[in-house]
């Protein structure tokens, strides 16, 4: 009998890699580049005020999806929904770490620049309004589907603190970063500009 060369492992599925998900606004890296030596280095501004709820996030995208459920949708491989468009099968391979998923309980929907971040380097003048709109952006890489703990681990760390398992992801992970902070007018610390230019330069 021929034994399937699937692996089941703590409800992560081992397998012939799937495909990973490419959220929109993935500059190449020799604009992200460019992007990240026109942004203005400074420090961050970390004022005490920063709050999750400043940062109103699940909007409704479309019909009866909200953001988690868009993205879910969008990076998941042969997603099937409800009514409600909750996940009711399919499949989700992580880019940060490669492991792959089939209960959309084991993902998280990561904030590429996470918020805290974003309100230390310039989001802490914003509008709420303004920052709704940032932790719902459907239309940069600003919105990743990712393993729980492995989003967990990341926290609100920036790139100089924290990098994804996986070091062939550093090269769009940067430039995700870097496109989403090029976008919203963020700033950069110098020892995350520091840490995206190695990450670049592996591209």
């Amino acid at each position: 009998m021929r034994l399937s060369s699937t692996l089941f492992f703590a409800g992560a599925v081992l397998a012939a890699p799937m495909p990973m998900p490419t959220p929109p606004g993935i500059p190449s890296s020799s604009s992200a580049k460019s992007q990240l030596a026109g942004l203005t280095v400074a420090a961050a501004n970390d004022d005490g005020a920063y709050d999750r709820d400043l940062f109103p996030t699940w909007d409704t995208i479309t019909g009866t999806c909200n953001t988690r459920e868009y993205v879910l949708r969008r990076d998941g491989n042969n997603v099937q929904v409800g009514s409600d468009c909750y996940p009711t099968s399919g499949s989700w391979t992580s880019p940060y770490d490669g492991a792959t998923w089939t209960a959309p309980s084991d993902i998280d929907i990561d904030h590429m620049v996470p918020l805290k971040n974003a309100w230390i380097s310039g989001a802490n003048k914003w509008t709420t309004a303004k920052r709704e709109q940032f932790a719902n952006d459907v239309d940069r890489p600003q919105l990743w589907a990712v393993t729980d703990n492995v989003n967990s681990a990341k926290s609100d760390k920036s790139p100089d603190a924290w990098k994804p398992p996986l070091t062939s992801f550093y090269c769009t992970y940067a430039s995700a970063w870097v496109a989403v902070k090029s976008y919203w007018a963020l700033s950069v610390t110098s020892a995350e500009k520091s840490a995206l230019t190695s990450m670049l330069n592996t591209c």
